[in-house]
């Protein structure tokens, strides 16, 4: 399922995938510090992302109770696919390239990726 969400919705989002479900006072409270969000905004928020696909809810108790639609593995590989079409083209090669040129990666980085491009090598 491909997504885009914005920042906020990002933010509400982390809230579910930490912990699910929530109500809607459960959400403001948890985004309040963070955000500084009313009870208004997170129900504007929530009805975006049920639009979206991204969550939904559930009436059968009082308050309705939302979760998360959208797996935050999917969520993330398509904002990283978007981004990587958006400033680089779709070339990963030339992001790496630019990360390595800022010296953006530590020597964990590099060995996390090394390792990473061993295993999909392994699978060809």
């Amino acid at each position: 399922m491909k997504t885009n969400l914005s920042d906020g919705e990002w933010k509400l989002m982390n809230k579910l995938w930490e912990k699910e479900p929530r109500t809607i006072t459960q959400l403001t409270a948890a985004l309040q510090e963070e955000t500084g969000w009313s009870k208004h905004t997170v129900i504007t928020m929530l009805s975006r992302l049920e639009a979206k696909g991204a969550v939904y809810h559930d009436e059968t108790t009082q308050a309705k109770r939302y979760y998360p639609k959208l797996e935050r593995e999917d969520a993330a590989r398509s904002e990283t696919r978007s981004f990587l079409d958006k400033v680089y083209g779709g070339r990963l090669g030339l992001m790496m390239s630019a990360m390595v040129d800022s010296r953006a990666l530590s020597q964990e980085d590099i060995d996390e990726l090394t390792a990473i491009l061993e295993n999909a090598k392994e699978g060809f």
